[in-house]
């Protein structure tokens, strides 16, 4: 069995629900707390064993690159002012992963952003991290689909469920429950209508996939119906219909969506509660709030 050593990282999206904050800053480099959303995925992937980390990237993402490579004059400078912790925390940053970045030509959906990436995959697996889900878990997320890969041999879903009113957001999935977490997935629809949805389990945004989903991403793309958009969900509802296998596991650790205001600000609470430098005195502050 091969091992999965890369992930995808789509970042080419435009962040309009930031707006204005994303006019000239990329949303996956929005802080939180003081490093940007991108790195948590980035350090979790790390943690994971994944060594080789490719971005698709659109115009006006160069500050991602920038944070992500080495700054010696940067770390000269904190060097010499005797900020030694704080040099190794930029030096550290560059040595996470071996980081790739390819261009996403046109905003066709992260089905295509992927398609851009598959040259450099290979016939293997590979993980899959959109930037909007952070997971904070004693497992890493990634790890959790790593040892479901490991026993069903197909692409796997992270899974999280929702409150019914929620499934509109995301693609819902139905299917057969087997075992404590996991699921044979029969369906996958796309922000269903509440009345449409075949269940509440949602996918957030994890994946370990396999070449079958990227060629079916090639197949749909060639076949003429999606010279819009082309979205992940596309190819799993393709291979659902097919009667191909597909199995996805109940995340477990506390799911932060950062694709919203509301998420990414109860993320930061999340982790200024738990940051060393921070979460004395914001314990504080927040319980001099309640009325």
């Amino acid at each position: 069995m091969r091992k999965i050593t890369k992930a995808i990282i789509p970042v080419a999206g435009l962040g309009t629900r930031f707006l204005p904050a994303t006019k000239a800053e990329p949303k996956e480099m929005l802080p939180i707390v003081d490093k940007p959303a991108v790195q948590y995925l980035v350090e979790e992937a790390s943690a994971t064993g994944i060594t080789d980390i490719i971005f698709v990237t659109g115009r006006g993402k160069r500050t991602i690159e920038d944070h992500f490579d080495v700054a010696p004059g940067l770390e000269r400078t904190l060097e010499e002012e005797g900020k030694t912790e704080a040099a190794k925390l930029v030096r550290d940053i560059s040595n996470l992963a071996r980081f790739v970045y390819v261009r996403q030509k046109y905003p066709r959906g992260d089905g295509d952003a992927i398609l851009a990436a598959a040259h450099l995959i290979g016939d293997e697996p590979v993980a899959v991290l959109f930037g909007d889900c952070i997971y904070e878990s004693t497992v890493p997320a990634i790890a959790q689909l790593l040892a479901a890969y490991e026993e069903y041999q197909t692409p796997i879903l992270g899974l999280a469920e929702v409150p019914k009113k929620d499934v509109v957001h995301f693609g819902v999935i139905g299917g057969k429950k087997v075992g404590k977490r996991d699921w044979l997935i029969e369906r996958f629809v796309e922000k269903p209508k509440v009345s449409e949805a075949p269940s509440c389990i949602v996918a957030p945004g994890k994946y370990l996939i396999t070449p079958e989903v990227i060629r079916t991403l090639e197949e749909l793309r060639t076949a003429g119906d999606f010279s819009g958009e082309l979205r992940l969900a596309d190819a799993f509802t393709a291979m659902a219909q097919r009667g191909e296998k597909l199995y996805g596991r109940l995340l477990e650790g506390e799911w932060l969506d950062c694709g919203s205001k509301i998420g990414f600000l109860k993320a930061t609470v999340r982790f200024g509660l738990t940051h060393a430098e921070t979460k004395a005195e914001f314990k504080k502050f927040l319980k001099s709030l309640a009325p």
